[in-house]
């Protein structure tokens, strides 16, 4: 009966494999330990795995908590995958600009517009903002993890902090690209590993989006 239990439990569950493996561990640990003690009593084998499992509770009241760990499982892992990469990917794009490419030149017959200065600036800083976000998020899930808010409400706001960080850097970013083809085209023609490192960046920033996509899935389970 603990068999048929822990495979049911195991089938209506959704997320990370590691988590989840150790999850069911816990539950069959619970449920042995449980039918150990009522054999111990005198109950027969059958009667004793029947009844550690009408005491765990029915799977309706026991896998709404489970997935809800399940889904603040992934949503730090994807906060952690927010954290390291984004940045990670800004370097490896500044070094090869600056190998490839140098200080930025001037654009020709015309001033920097302040508009441009602006925005490019902050285009800069967006991969540090967005770590800074991830790391604060995954310290306040914590602290709310504590105060009794579910898995299911975290994995939410995690995936609601990666899709305004990932959309707010990609407009950023297209805001520079299209100031920079209105006041030299020419310049967007960079050299090749330039170019895919621009490339990576969205890479990454796709990847993030379908970690995100994934925890929305994962608590609304």
């Amino acid at each position: 009966m603990i068999d048929s239990y822990v495979g049911e439990l195991d089938g209506r569950l959704r997320g990370p494999a590691a988590a989840k493996a150790d999850l069911l561990a816990e539950a069959r640990d619970s449920l042995d330990d449980a039918a150990e003690r009522h054999r111990d009593h005198g109950l027969s084998a059958e009667e004793a795995e029947r009844r550690a499992v009408e005491e765990f509770g029915p799977l309706t009241a026991v896998v709404p908590g489970y997935q809800g760990e399940l889904a603040a499982a992934h949503a730090a892992t994807m906060l952690r995958t927010l954290m390291v990469l984004i940045p990670l990917t800004n370097v490896v794009w500044e070094l090869n600009r600056m190998f490839w490419i140098g200080p930025w030149p001037s654009f020709p017959g015309t001033p920097t517009p302040a508009w441009y200065k602006v925005v490019s600036q902050a285009n800069g800083y967006v991969p540090w903002v967005i770590t800074a976000g991830a790391a604060g998020s995954l310290l306040v899930g914590r602290l709310l993890s504590r105060r009794g808010v579910g898995g299911m409400a975290l994995g939410r706001l995690a995936a609601a902090v990666a899709v305004t960080c990932v959309g707010f850097a990609i407009v950023l970013n297209l805001a520079v690209i299209t100031g920079t083809a209105v006041l030299d085209a020419p310049r967007l023609l960079m050299p090749a590993p330039v170019m895919a490192a621009t490339l990576l960046f969205y890479v990454v920033f796709f990847r993030v989006g379908l970690l995100a996509k994934r925890c929305l899935a994962l608590s609304a389970v």
